[in-house]
């Protein structure tokens, strides 16, 4: 009955911890990509092969893995680096490989195995710490390998930008807007178009057309599913004579029966339970927190469920965009018990975190309030993009981080639409665009030619020019109301004179086309034939001439004979004798 009721039981210190992604020997790469893995032996040799192998209680098995010549294929050569490869990857790819020379004793396989981890993309929704507005991230369920350059966003199946893999804007509930995200080169793995459906000050709703957030309730991932999920998440403790009943509860009452939920004990994961309660027997642990499952990121404050050897960490705010050129503050509030603290700081990066210290008044550290810490970090550069923790020292150990606050810094970039050349009549669209979503509250200054604008046009983050005249062409440039007035670069906007294509116009412009034509063909037709009447007189005289030089010819032949001289021949022979 203590089972049923309580969903999962933790029995002191029995802890299953799940694994850890992004070592060195874990690769993650997305689903329908292909992917290679280098031999982790030693020294690689021509004739070892790629087995798998899993664990079955204490005990491992090995398999070796058959490659098909298409799909899977492995060559054992130093040239090709002794890799594995694997195209049009798949969920079902996802597992432990090892390469080696016999399959005797599996647990060396383990020991020398690389993890393989296949995600899909998902557009997470989170919400703002603004309003009823909610923030857009174009997530996967572990960090790629292949760190990816740039994200595409579209919104209803049309392309809108490529940036961060943060959508530029907060976004409230709006009806037949569906948004979904892409990483360049992988256009055609693109995350399944995703709607925000309602937010309140309690709870939004998502509907998601499929994937993995999908699976998350007792449909199909190919089926699309609609989920309401709460904005706050917290815990409540009920001590009883022998054990503690957890509950992980929510701000939202509409909240999906089917919500599965994560535990964290020691800010390490707590696989073996997705119920909303859980029953402690003999706790001895330190700090507890919990969450959605599939929304990680609204995780609830710590909490330590026993005062002795507990230290808890929590932050104001999980996620932070900022300005470049701006400054910020990330604050965190903690509590240590019995315990002294020999030391405490603030670290930068998830992996082989640097420890921060002030820097000439770029960063600063203001931790003399009780319990309190305030990073403060002036002049952001875009560097400074990364998420920080808050970690205590005690004299024996140093704490495990929990999820810190992750920071990202923007620039300011003009981007017109629907091109930076348009004419006459057309509805332009000029955004400041940002790498991450600014506040609502935030002020924009609109620039032409370094001028700033009329009050009525530069408050908002779009500048609508609808028509556009000639008399909007020129620089135009942004900037974010601050001491500073931090600004974009200028951006150049054409404007093409208009052509009115009226059927009045269509005919004049006809008429005119034609006009035109036989004004340019019209002294080169009379030429040509002013050439061709000549060439024909010419030919004419020469055949008179020549006629007449013919004729002169026969006169000298045949001599005309005067009556006078004509004789008759007897006459002539008489005249003889």
């Amino acid at each position: 009955m203590l089972l049923a009721e309580a969903g999962c039981v933790f029995m002191g210190l029995i802890l299953y911890l799940s694994g850890v992604h992004g070592r060195a020997n874990s690769i993650c790469a997305l689903k329908g990509s292909s992917v290679d893995l280098p031999c982790s032996a030693q020294r690689p040799t021509t004739t070892m092969k790629w087995y798998t192998v899993h664990r079955n209680g204490s005990t491992f098995v090995q398999k070796e893995l058959s490659a098909d010549g298409n799909r899977v294929t492995y060559n054992m050569s130093a040239e090709s680096n002794f890799t594995l490869t694997i195209k049009d990857l798949r969920e079902s790819d996802a597992n432990v490989y090892c390469c080696r020379e016999t399959s005797d004793n599996p647990e060396l396989c383990w020991h020398n195995k690389i993890e393989l981890h296949v995600t899909d993309l998902q557009v997470k929704v989170i919400p703002a710490t603004e309003g009823q507005t909610m923030t857009l991230m174009c997530s996967t369920s572990c960090p790629l390998t292949e760190n990816p350059a740039v994200y595409i966003w579209y919104k209803n199946r049309e392309f809108l930008y490529q940036d961060s893999p943060w959508y530029q804007q907060l976004v409230s509930s709006e009806k037949g807007v569906r948004y979904s995200c892409a990483i360049k080169g992988y256009e055609d793995l693109r995350a399944p178009r995703v709607s925000v459906d309602s937010v309140t000050s309690t709870c939004f709703s998502v509907t998601y057309a499929k994937g993995r957030m999908c699976s998350y309730k007792t449909t199909s991932e190919e089926e699309p599913c609609s989920i309401t999920y709460p904005r706050d998440v917290h815990f409540q403790m009920t001590k009883l004579k022998d054990y503690v009943i957890l509950t992980c509860t929510t701000s939202c009452p509409m909240a999906d029966r089917q919500t599965a939920y994560r535990w964290y004990w020691n800010r390490q994961l707590y696989g073996n339970c997705e119920s909303q309660d859980m029953t402690v027997i003999n706790p001895s642990f330190e700090t507890i927190s919990c969450a959605v499952k599939g929304h990680e990121d609204l995780r609830s404050d710590e909490n330590c469920l026993h005062n002795r050897n507990c230290e808890s960490v929590n932050y104001a705010r999980r996620r932070i965009c900022a300005l470049e050129g701006s400054s910020v503050n990330i604050s965190s509030e903690y509590s240590h018990h019995s315990w002294p603290i020999v030391n405490h700081f603030w670290n930068k990066g998830k992996q082989d975190a640097e420890n921060l210290t002030e820097d000439a008044g770029r960063v600063e550290l203001h931790d003399n309030m009780k319990n309190y810490t305030i990073l403060r970090i002036n002049n952001l550069k875009k560097n400074d993009s990364a998420e920080y923790k808050f970690t205590l020292q005690r004299y024996d150990k140093k704490q495990s981080p929990s999820p810190g606050v992750t920071l990202v810094v923007t620039g300011l970039k003009v981007i017109m639409t629907p091109s930076a050349e348009v004419t006459e009549g057309q509805r332009v669209t000029l955004s400041c665009s940002t790498s991450c979503p600014l506040t609502d509250n935030t002020n924009y200054i609109w620039y032409l030619n370094s001028r700033p604008l009329t009050p009525t046009e530069k408050q908002n983050k779009h500048l609508v020019l609808d028509p556009v005249r000639s008399q909007h062409a020129g620089n135009y440039s942004c900037a974010v109301k601050t001491p500073h007035n931090i600004s974009s670069s200028e951006e150049n906007l054409t404007v093409k004179p208009h052509i009115n294509l009226s059927p009045a116009r269509i005919a004049v412009a006809i008429l005119n086309a034609v006009k035109l034509t036989v004004i340019l063909l019209f002294p080169p037709a009379v030429f040509l034939l002013y050439l061709r009447m000549r060439k024909k007189r010419t030919l004419t005289s020469a055949a008179e001439q020549s006629d007449k030089v013919q004729t002169g010819q026969m006169d000298e032949l045949y001599e005309p004979m005067h009556p006078a001289e004509w004789t008759d021949p007897a006459e002539q022979q008489e005249d003889t004798v």
